[in-house]
């Protein structure tokens, strides 16, 4: 791939949107149109002896913008003396759980909608040749903020293009721990397949709001997922799922790569299709129920999960807060054992903040 050519920037920066370790994302304004993007502003000198990353990164992003609904746009992609820019499609309604959290309702066939759209997407990927490698909540954005907006696969930082002849030959440990399937930490080749497992992960995500293999240190986490040991648990925030969503999900979190599901074998499964059919049944069932004039009561074909959900990410967040306190509590004890007593207040300050580093 050549090497962008430098350029005068065309584009007025904002808002920082985020940062990472070697970039900060921006909102942005082509100084021309007037059309506000998202743009990606990376450091040479940060990204040292890695400018590789951001030129695949590039690469990938050419191969599949405007390809496919649901993936991120690149706009455009330039070079100053001291940056790299990737102008992308500007995002504006939001990350997948803030949405949920959002919304007053949200039941099974809502999940399944969502999750049909992330494998049609990552369908389009694969057949690209490309594989994501760090599909997870934070990377599924909303184009903008209506309520039928579209939803967007974004962040191709950690995507690869690779031969499809040899689909099992990256043995790069990479991606985010709770999503990645147990061949990336085996270090024994992966490919497409580790996308399909962190479409499960996901899938179990957005049926009872919290993921199958979090566990209280990183050593158990990691040995939840090489042996797959997760469970549909506790019973009440999974009573009202379907079994061909549970189904769903266990035929994706399989250890064995080759055993999984892919992309199109996943929109296939009959979860997609039946809760398809039922949404359309209770479309059907509302207008008649509104030619007649009476009330409807979509709830009573699907219950609602977001409470569930809801309260469970309630406990486990004042949980995490309690355990940061602890260990808060336990350091401020061990830093009066080392002062013999004597605690300055901006030592206090930043370990309450920061807990135990």
């Amino acid at each position: 791939m050549s090497t962008p050519a430098i350029v005068p920037c065309k584009y007025k920066t904002g808002r920082v949107l985020g940062e990472g370790t070697y970039a900060v994302v921006k909102e942005a304004v082509h100084i021309e149109t007037g059309k506000r993007y998202a743009v990606k502003v990376v450091s040479k000198k940060l990204m040292e002896g890695k400018e590789h990353m951001i030129r695949n990164e590039i690469a990938v992003l050419r191969r599949i913008s405007v390809g496919h609904a649901n993936i991120l746009t690149l706009a455009d992609y330039f070079e100053t003396m001291n940056n790299l820019y990737l102008v992308t499609e500007l995002a504006e309604g939001g990350e997948l759980f803030d949405r949920i959290c959002r919304k007053g309702n949200y039941y099974e066939r809502d999940a399944a909608n969502l999750v049909r759209t992330i494998c049609s997407a990552v369908e389009y990927l694969h057949e690209q040749g490309i594989v994501h490698r760090d599909l997870k909540p934070e990377n599924l954005l909303f184009k903008t903020a209506a309520e039928d907006s579209e939803l967007l696969i974004a962040d191709f930082g950690l995507s690869k293009i690779i031969d499809h002849e040899k689909f099992r030959l990256l043995t790069t440990t990479c991606g985010t721990p709770g999503y990645m399937a147990p061949e990336i930490f085996q270090k024994s080749g992966h490919g497409k397949p580790v996308d399909m497992w962190a479409i499960g992960v996901i899938t179990y995500f957005l049926l009872c709001g919290y993921t199958p293999f979090d566990r209280q240190n990183s050593v158990d986490e990691m040995n939840a997922i090489l042996h797959a040991e997760y469970h549909f648990e506790p019973t009440e925030y999974w009573r009202n799922v379907s079994d061909s969503a549970k189904d769903f999900v266990t035929k994706l979190l399989t250890v064995d790569p080759n055993q999984r599901m892919t992309a199109t074998e996943a929109l296939k499964h009959p979860w997609l299709a039946q809760v398809s059919q039922s949404h359309e049944m209770e479309v059907d069932a509302r207008q008649q129920t509104q030619i007649q004039g009476g009330p409807t009561d979509m709830e009573g074909v699907q219950q609602d999960l977001l409470p569930n959900m809801m309260a469970r990410m309630k406990a486990r967040s004042n949980f995490r807060n309690a355990v940061q306190a602890v260990k808060a509590v336990n350091k401020l004890q061990k830093l009066r054992e080392q002062l013999g007593g004597h605690v300055h207040p901006e030592e206090v300050s930043h370990v309450l903040h920061h807990g135990d580093e």
